[in-house]
């Protein structure tokens, strides 16, 4: 499962800059539990893959993993060694850039503990540190 945009206006695009925290995609929307994100980065696809592998290995059938960050920021690279000059390089691998407070992984349907252990095996293969939360309840 490849995670890339079909299509994009441009095929390369600048680095930018991450200022803030997030202000969208924050919160535990579609499952009980949610990985969040406390630092900028970016993630690439392979990452996102392989925290979807590692916890659908680890939950139960009937647990259901929502991924909310998706990669649309293409990152190109230079072969190597390749002098300097001739242009940017072509588009290496697409990742998804995550501000403090986004919301990356989301599971429902399982116990708390059950949601932390999966949780922490994917915290290993995240490239920025995260924390555990849950849905907040309203009142």
């Amino acid at each position: 499962m490849r995670l890339m945009p079909k299509r994009v206006k441009f095929r390369k695009s600048h680095r930018g800059r991450i200022k803030g925290n997030a202000t969208s995609g924050n919160t535990v929307c579609f499952g009980d539990y949610g990985l969040q994100s406390t630092e900028p980065g970016w993630i690439s696809a392979q990452h996102l893959e392989a925290g979807r592998v590692a916890a659908t290995q680890y939950s139960s059938r009937d647990a259901k993993l929502y991924i909310r960050v998706f990669p649309h920021k293409p990152i190109s690279a230079k072969p190597i060694e390749t002098r300097m000059g001739k242009g940017k390089g072509d588009t290496d691998r697409w990742v998804a850039v995550v501000k403090p407070g986004t919301v990356l992984f989301e599971l429902g349907g399982v116990t708390e503990e059950m949601a932390r252990s999966a949780f922490n095996r994917i915290a290993y293969k995240m490239p920025v540190r995260v924390v555990f939360v849950k849905r907040r309840v309203a009142t």
